[in-house]
């Protein structure tokens, strides 16, 4: 490593231990009036980028007929898992 390189880092070196010596930096928070509040979020909201009406609806869609789906093969899962502990529980008390 040459001359400049080795400068560089043991540089590099006291900035972070200079940085840990200060502790973490603290920004002084200013608190905003409600007005001004509701405002910038009313700014935040126009660049938001709204879903059309038909986008809107399709995943609605797609959610429901997901959810439902889901709902029906756990339904399905649930109700086949109960008969068969069911009846090796029967089986288990008649041959008792």
């Amino acid at each position: 490593m040459n001359r400049e390189l080795r400068r560089l880092a043991e540089r590099e070196e006291q900035r972070d231990r200079d940085r840990r010596a200060r502790g973490p930096k603290r920004r002084a928070r200013r608190r905003v009036n409600i007005i001004q509040f509701f405002s910038e979020v009313r700014t935040e909201l126009k660049r938001v980028a709204w879903p059309t009406r038909r986008q809107v609806v399709v995943f609605t869609t797609v959610t429901l007929i997901t959810a439902g789906a889901v709902t029906i093969y756990a339904f399905g899962l649930d109700m086949g898992f109960k008969r068969a502990i069911l009846s090796l529980l029967e089986s288990l008390t008649r041959g008792a």
